[in-house]
Formats: structure tokens, sequence, C-alpha cells
């Protein structure tokens, strides 16, 4: 009787617990009456979100935003003509919580050649407010909305053709928080992906038309990471300390691939699926679609570089899609030794690599050394910084570095050698020792010329400068 009246009583708390869930699911937002007097909604540029929403009421906010069309940099010496919310691709992040009234002013850029409208998932309405916001260059357009539902939402312009202008960078997030707000961390970052595709392939410089057939073919030259590749690389790396806890809201943009978005070395102790209420723990790459996002919560436990990939991994070390974590702070032997590990690793970079005895392709021309070395760093960043890094440093225990090099330094005969055919094996740099492959550029001799002569010239080397006859020598010698 008493095991009876045990169950009975553990299966009436199940029922209330699973009642008082429902109706906690249930609440229906609409009816939360904001408090006080209206605010002015904090935007932030890319990877910086807003300050946390916390526990305060439900307030009217009042978001402004402007559509600026835009020339940047889309990589090293290539640019492109984007059409952005708020000037940055993505554009700035908005946020919100449950019960929020939001009054929404859009404005169109007078220099602006078109109009615009704004799809903000979060809106329960016609078009997201799509339709009701649609704006010709130099005017302001005003829709409000209730925000029913939390969660991290995607918005776009959905203007036609609604393809182009998302493949152009209009889309960011809008955060919805849930009453009482989100549990704290220490650091939060916002990253969205996109594809982009241009006239020219990877890495062609100038200015870059948008191409429609490879946008419809699905044939992007460029997946990255806030607008560019680089974006949050180098002195643009997302910093934690050790012991920190880091909160990621990432989206992506399209406008047509999805993301496999994994951070290298880490694992995510919380994922919330979707950007939705869901949320799945222990998780080592989620799967974010085209016009979807997902907030991802980690806590860093060991110092060094975490590279942040999508990781259909072609992408990352071919078209862009590579981001840094840099965590500093004391190590910790225990969880992770740092020098156990002997192995070949096989490096990528953005030229398509083969083994020995390719043909060159056609040559580009610089004629000045200061050309040289611009067409140099052009190459630098879409070849060689994915394993090498943005500032030469490399990556421990993997990647030696270039800068400061006293290997690159004493032989620079051996470092043409080893970018025409490549290198296996052991090598000591700066008193480390590495153990890696390099596979063989198929770059033309006065682009092997241009990279060396930049990197020579950059961090602190020996500023030699290395000329198309000197590579032709040394491909000859090894024939």
């Amino acid at each position: 009787m008493k095991k009876l009246k045990l169950a009975l009583a553990v299966i009436a708390i199940a029922l209330f617990v699973n009642c008082k869930s429902n109706n906690e699911e249930s609440i229906d937002a609409s009816k939360i009456k904001t408090e006080g007097e209206a605010i002015i909604a904090e935007l932030t540029s890319p990877p910086f979100v807003p300050k946390p929403v916390g526990d305060r009421p439900a307030k009217k906010l009042i978001v402004n935003l402007e559509i600026i069309e835009q020339e940047g940099e889309m990589a090293d010496g290539v640019k492109y003509m984007y059409w952005t919310f708020g000037g940055t691709v993505p554009g700035s992040f908005i946020r919100t919580r449950v019960g929020d009234e939001i009054e929404f002013h859009l404005k169109n850029h007078p220099d602006n050649k078109l109009p615009h409208n704004i799809d903000l998932h979060a809106v329960t309405g016609p078009g997201g407010g799509a339709e009701a916001s649609f704006v010709a260059p130099g005017h302001e357009v005003t829709f409000s909305f209730k925000v029913l539902n939390p969660g991290l939402f995607v918005y776009h312009c959905a203007t036609a053709p609604v393809g182009m202008h998302i493949a152009n960078g209009m889309y960011g997030l809008i955060l919805v928080e849930p009453e009482g707000g989100l549990p704290k961390v220490d650091k939060e970052y916002y990253i969205m992906q996109g594809d982009f595709y241009t006239k020219g392939s990877y890495g062609e410089k100038g200015l870059q038309p948008f191409d429609m057939a490879k946008a419809i073919k699905e044939e992007p030259d460029y997946v990255v990471f806030n607008g560019k590749t680089g974006a949050i690389t180098g002195d643009k790396s997302l910093s934690a300390k050790v012991g920190e806890t880091v909160r990621l809201f990432v989206g992506n943009g399209g406008p047509n691939l999805v993301s496999s978005f994994h951070v290298i070395g880490e694992i995510f102790d919380k994922v919330h699926v979707e950007g939705g209420s869901l949320i799945n723990k222990n998780v080592q790459t989620t799967l974010i679609p085209s016009g979807g996002a997902a907030i991802v919560d980690f806590k860093v436990d060991v110092p060094g570089n975490l590279v942040i990939v999508d990781h259909s991994i072609f992408r990352t070390f071919n078209k862009g899609s590579l981001g840094i974590l840099s965590v500093t702070g004391e190590e910790n032997k225990t969880l992770y030794s740092g020098n156990q590990s002997d192995k070949v690793y096989s490096p990528e970079g953005g030229t398509i690599q083969t083994m020995p005895g390719n043909k060159s392709a056609s040559p580009k021309k610089a004629v000045t050394l200061a050309e040289r070395i611009a067409d140099g760093k052009s190459i630098y960043s879409t070849t060689c910084y994915a394993c090498h890094q943005p500032a030469g440093e490399g990556i421990p225990n993997a990647f030696p570095p270039l800068a400061k090099s006293d290997y690159l330094n004493a032989d620079v005969n051996r470092a043409i050698d080893i970018v025409i055919h490549g290198k296996t094996g052991e090598m000591i740099v700066n008193g480390k020792k590495y153990n890696s492959v390099m596979t063989a550029q198929t770059l033309t001799d006065e682009e092997i010329a241009n990279v060396l002569t930049y990197v020579y010239d950059s961090w602190g080397n020996s500023k030699k400068e290395v000329t198309k006859e000197m590579v032709e020598k040394v491909r000859k010698e090894k024939k």
C-alpha cells in the first residue's frame, strides 16, 4: 500500500510539473502589457551585440535602421558593392524581449539607387513586415509589431529579385529574449554566414559585380563570416579568457547554402536548435539552415586559437568561412598537453593545389616593388592565411610561423622550392619542431615571387626581394 501511495504521489507531481510547464509555454504574449516610456533600441555592428535585456518589463521599443548601399572589401584587393542594413554585413543586431511592441523606422539613404524593404522572421504578419516596409531612396517608412515568440530570428530584404538582395548582404539577426532574459555568460558575439557570387573567381582583384548565373546554380565564389574573408581573424579575432563562458549568436543569411557550424577545439555545452526553445547539449557541429540561426554556449578551458569554421570544409579553406576565437590564460596540461602528438597534417589554402608537375597558369603583371608587394599580399590572403594566419604567426603544433622565421630567412631558394614543389617531413622553425605537409601551389613564377616578396617584407623578416627570375632558376634546377 505504501508503495502504491508513493507511486501515485510521483505521478501527481509529474502531472503538476508537466501542466505547469505547458502553461508556461502557452502564455499568450499578445496580452503582455508594456510598461513605462518608450526606449530607443541599442543596435550594434557585428561581431558585437547589445547588452542583455535582463529582467526588464516589456516596453515599446523604437528601432531606427538605415539601408546603405556601399562599396566594401570582400577580400584583400577584391571590392564588392554591398547592400546593407546599417552599413555592415550582416546588418545591425536587434535585441528585444517577448511582449515588446516594436516601432520600426526603416530609412533608405537618398544616395541609394534601389528601393528595399525588410522581412523579419520574428514578425507575425504578412511578409514579416515586408509589405509594410517597402521604401524608396530618400524615404522613411514606419510600421509596428509585437514580438510573440522567444528565439533568434533572421531578417532580410524581400524586394524582388529577393535572392539578389540577400546575396548582396541584406540580412541580419533579431533576438527575442524570454521573460527574465537568457542565462548570463561572460562574452557574447554575433556571427553570420553568407555565400557571395562574383563575376571574377575567388581572389580576382578589382570591383566584382554580382553574378546571377552563379547564384542560380548555387556556385558561390565566397562563403564567409560577417561579410568578408578574414572578418574575425587576426587583430579582429574574437577573444575570451580561460574559464569564461561564451555565447555565439550565429545566423545564416544564405541565400543558398546551409552551414555546418563548428568551433575546432571546443564542444558546445548548449545549442538552441534553429534559434528556438529546444536545447541540445554537448554538440560538436550544428546545422544552420539558410535563413535560420542558432545560439551556442560553451566554456573555454584551455588557451589558444580556436578556429571557427563551416565544416563543409572546402568552404573554409578555399572560400573564406574561417574565424578565430583567441583564448588567453594559463595552460592546463591535464586537459590538453599540447605536445603528445606528432602526426602529419595536410594544410590547405585558397588556390587549387596539385602534386608536383602541373603547368603554371598565365602570369599576372605587377611592375613596381610596391605593386608586387600589394599583389603578394592579395595572394597570401587567398592562399596562405588559413594555415599560416593573417600575421604569419602559424598555428602551434601544426603550421610553422612565417613571422621572424629563422628557417625562412636562412635560405630564400629553399623557400622558393617549397612553394613550387611542396614539402613533407620534419623541420625546426624558431626552435620548435614541425612535421607536416605543404602541398605544391599552382602559382605562376611571378605570383610566387610576389607572395614571397610580401612575406619577406612583413612581420620582422629580412626584406629580401624575390624576383621572377629567381623563381625560374630554382624551377629549372629541380627539373
